[in-house]
């Protein structure tokens, strides 16, 4: 049937990426599983077993890419014997006829199907990280320009920060994006190290007592664990698992799992407050000049790519249930979602990109709602500088209390402007701090080490330095992703 008259996943048509897709293609899995025969084969002959021929090495480094005739042939073998593995190892070996009577010789299904699946979370662990590295680097970028505005008087981008989603003390625009990337940071991290723990399955028989293997090579255990190094050679491991039974340890899937979803609790946050920020016309995410916003309303710029905080990894990651089919190495519930927990996030990550590569500040809008609610962000100065002149701080806490729920008031209830500073200029009990109080409405006042923060972790030498350092010539040669939204 043609694709248009089935149900098709979004993520590889409009969402991830063309690499992350073809790495978890039918045909990459299962031209893996052809790799994986044939390094088996030449590992078996590199230690002795003299009746895998040359000519049958050959033959299968010859067809390792399945083509579509193979797979005809393994749909007829699979309709016949049930069974995906041995109907790919009998569509090999129709076109590797040396190799066909010794091809899967002392494995079992798992060691093609976990040992793949182990090489494809690897993979894709290494496409993930370099993504979010580009993202990293955006907004450490991002953070670095607006720590500071041009004006050379202004030392940082005052803006509003929120406690519950309630003005609280001023932070920079900066300092906010620097946030977000110490998030993608912590993703970085955790995504690195579980690559790094990563280890291979390998040639471990039925039930991982190497049982087959032992009586091929007769009794040599030595052979044994030296066929399992020469496979991690081949495939990039540096060692197998210690142990492992008909499967690797299901519990790698869940710690590969827990990092990966990291990814999407840190974009539903970053997306989060863009789409909050966006609503206050702060900072938007990059629009083209001709997108529409609303199919109705033609006024509006939705946050078409910041709604992609939705799509968290975290969602379908249910590989620990319980196995959905007969076979225990093949469960429906990790054929799907292993690949599409990878193509989710890779998809959150192209979303991250795109949005950080082009976002939209209007200072002029973050300085106007500073400045209504900047009477509010000196209280705490002011109950400083009274203190410092002798004043009970708690009495001068009841004071500021009860003149900003009156100014507050008339805001809310009169739509009139702040008048929190006139109140206390009117009160005979701030008289001690009235000369100050001109020279206390300065926004940058209030930002504390804001710039200073975002250099100490953005800047040279900083964390985000340290950690991008491996990944700048694929920051610099990768380009902006683009999105189907």
């Amino acid at each position: 049937m043609a694709s248009h008259d089935t149900y098709q996943t979004p993520l590889p048509s409009r969402y991830a990426s063309p690499e992350m897709s073809r790495l978890f293609s039918d045909r990459n899995r299962h031209s893996t599983w052809r790799k994986l025969w044939l390094r088996l084969a030449e590992s078996q002959r590199e230690l002795g077993i003299e009746t895998i021929t040359p000519e049958a090495l050959e033959q299968m480094k010859s067809h390792l890419e399945v083509t579509d005739e193979d797979y005809e042939v393994a749909r007829v073998e699979e309709k016949r014997r049930r069974h995906d593995a041995m109907a790919h190892v009998h569509a090999f070996g129709a076109v590797a006829p040396a190799a066909a009577g010794l091809m899967h010789y002392g494995a079992t299904s798992c060691f093609v199907t976990d040992n793949t699946e182990l090489i494809l979370m690897r993979d894709a662990l290494d496409l993930l990280t370099k993504k979010l590295a580009k993202v990293i680097s955006n907004l450490s970028a991002f953070a670095l320009k607006w720590k500071a505005l041009a004006n050379a008087k202004v030392t940082g981008e005052p803006t509003l920060g929120y406690t519950h989603l309630q003005e609280a003390q001023l932070v920079t625009v900066g300092k906010r994006a620097a946030h977000w990337a110490q998030d993608l940071m912590l993703d970085l991290h955790s995504i690195e190290q579980v690559r790094r723990d990563l280890r291979f399955r390998g040639a471990q028989g039925t039930t991982g007592t190497q049982a087959s293997f032992l009586e091929i090579f007769q009794g040599d255990s030595a052979k044994c664990d030296k066929l399992n190094e020469l496979l991690c050679a081949k495939f990039g491991f540096p060692a197998c698992y210690d142990l492992s039974s008909q499967t690797y340890t299901r519990k790698v899937d869940v710690i590969v799992a827990n990092a990966v979803t990291g990814i999407g609790t840190s974009a539903q946050k970053i997306a989060g407050d863009i789409r909050l920020l966006a609503g206050w016309k702060e900072i938007e995410e990059p629009f083209e000049a001709s997108q529409i916003g609303s199919s109705a309303m033609a006024y509006k710029r939705n946050p078409a790519n910041a709604l992609r905080e939705n799509l968290r990894p975290g969602g379908r990651l249910n590989i620990q249930a319980g196995y959905s089919c007969h076979y225990p190495c093949k469960p429906t519930v990790r054929r799907t979602n292993i690949p599409e927990m990878m193509l989710l996030a890779d998809a959150i990550c192209r979303g991250l990109d795109n949005v950080t590569s082009g976002l939209v500040v209007y200072p002029q809008l973050i300085a106007a709602r500073v400045q209504s609610t900047l009477p509010f962000m000196i209280a705490e100065s002011v109950l400083m500088k009274l203190c410092a002149k002798g004043v009970s701080r708690q009495e001068a806490h009841e004071q500021v209390r009860v003149l900003s729920h009156e100014a507050a008031s008339v805001v809310k209830n009169e739509g009139k402007p702040n008048d929190l500073i006139s109140r206390i200029k009117g009160s005979d009990f701030f008289q001690p701090i009235w000369d100050d109080l001109d020279g206390m409405l300065k926004a940058e006042l209030y930002i504390g080490r804001s710039v200073e923060l975002v250099d100490a972790y953005c800047g040279p030498g900083g964390p985000v330095e340290k950690a991008l350092a491996p990944y700048m010539a694929c920051i610099e040669s990768s380009s902006t992703a683009e999105l189907d939204v």
